[in-house]
């Protein structure tokens, strides 16, 4: 807690979890967040080695952050953290959703009894980041990457994707509001849905 304890530190290390990190990408990641407290965040993990700066090569050029070997070793603790919040009564699968806390949730929710022999390589288009979801002998691995070779793809924004998976609503409905696309075999992807249940709520004490 004296690492990560202070408000935002977690969700900007989540934040990291796909890869490097442009300043702009972590703001827009992390709604309500200002400049001058992101800036302070950063310098705090990168002084305790969480993260380190670095320049990508040409011609991108770019200034980013990214976590070191030991800030990636942190992807459990919020994997146990997403769980236990998922159980909560007023959890809202709908809310906003970066697409790093998709791919940490696909990761913690997925339920290789309901996959059984399931296999398949689905894709995430998200604005202009990627993921891609492999599926088979009962394991998930999802991680930032091309989807050329997807079976299927979801398009959309992150909420709208969450809201297909964990929300329960279906497909078409969110085609037809405009918020998701689905490219591909549409039966497949619509059986990748069904496989990361979100655990059972805490009862709320009585009265």
């Amino acid at each position: 807690m004296e690492l990560l304890g202070e408000r935002w530190t977690l969700l900007v290390v989540r934040e990291m979890m796909t890869g490097p990190r442009r300043f702009s990408d972590l703001r827009a990641g992390l709604p309500g967040i200002s400049a001058n407290i992101l800036t302070q965040r950063l310098q705090w993990l990168e002084e305790a080695g969480v993260l380190q700066r670095r320049t990508l090569l040409p011609p991108s050029a770019a200034k980013v952050y990214e976590l070191t070997a030991w800030g990636y070793e942190a992807e459990p603790i919020l994997r146990v953290l997403g769980r236990w919040g998922a159980r909560s009564p007023f959890h809202d699968p709908s809310a906003s959703f970066s697409s790093a806390s998709l791919m940490l949730s696909l990761r913690t929710m997925f339920d290789a009894g309901m996959a059984g022999d399931f296999s398949a390589r689905v894709g995430f288009r998200l604005g202009r980041e990627m993921l891609i979801a492999t599926v088979g002998d009962g394991r998930l691995l999802v991680a930032a990457g091309s989807i050329d070779a997807a079976d299927a793809v979801f398009a959309g924004e992150a909420p709208a994707v969450a809201a297909a998976i964990y929300g329960g609503q279906p497909l078409e409905v969110l085609e037809d509001g405009g918020t998701l696309r689905i490219e591909g075999d549409r039966a497949l992807a619509r059986r990748f849905a069904t496989l990361f249940p979100l655990p059972e709520k805490a009862s709320r004490p009585a009265g």
